[in-house]
């Protein structure tokens, strides 16, 4: 028997205060620029238990400005920019190449926290993508060497026999290259950050990128 869908939702709980706890977040005393501010939610988001907390949501706009949403994972994130990697051919590759600016979205549930990013995106040179792949596991590894990232697939079979011999290669061959792997930098315009509140008296702090620095402004929840 299916379950209903509108009895499901009705159920489930945000913020369970079981799981959850929401901590202050003083925008008084929040630093300048939003790098820093990150760095410390990322690594609180981790300590609390936060599976998967380097996982981001990427929003990309196709040639004829329809969105298009998928998770990857955060590379780094530096004065140079936000990073993510991914094969220059495939879906998110060709809509960067053809319309370069982006959206992030990280979400921390257990701390009732999101961060939103937004701004530009470049790609950086060869060498660093294959630097930043190689770093990387046997796995990851195997799985650019399989390429042909968001082509129609045969078969599950055909996807087994090229990931098969994508892991022998990596095993063999730690340093193979990738020549479609892309390592891209959303360099950010803006970056918000949003702290939920059991009253729902959320903070959203934004910052906005400016001549002489940072800008910050607080939002309407």
């Amino acid at each position: 028997m299916e379950p209903d869908l509108h009895e499901l939702l009705r159920s489930l709980r945000v913020w369970d205060p079981a799981v959850t706890s929401l901590p202050p977040l003083a925008p008084d005393t929040a630093p300048a620029a939003p790098l820093p501010l990150f760095a410390r939610w990322l690594a609180q988001a981790a300590e609390a238990g936060q599976a998967e907390p380097h996982t981001m949501s990427l929003a990309t706009a196709d040639a004829e400005g329809r969105p298009d949403v998928r998770i990857v994972m955060l590379h780094g994130a530096d004065d140079e920019g936000w990073s993510f990697a991914t094969h220059a051919h495939s879906r998110k590759g060709g809509q960067l190449a053809g319309r370069p600016y982006a959206a992030l979205a990280f979400y921390w549930p257990v701390l009732g926290r999101q961060v939103r990013v937004r701004g530009p995106v470049g790609a950086a040179s060869r060498e660093e993508a294959q630097a930043d792949l190689h770093a990387r596991s046997t796995g990851a590894l195997a799985a650019a060497l399989t390429g042909r990232q968001s082509a129609v697939l045969g078969s599950t079979e055909e996807l087994a026999r090229a990931s098969d011999a994508a892991w022998e290669r990596a095993r063999r061959e730690p340093a193979a290259p990738a020549p479609s792997w892309t390592l891209y930098r959303l360099r950010p315009d803006e970056v918000e950050f949003f702290q939920g509140d059991a009253r729902r008296r959320h903070v959203r702090l934004r910052y906005r990128r400016a001549p002489e620095g940072w800008a910050r402004e607080l939002l309407w929840p």
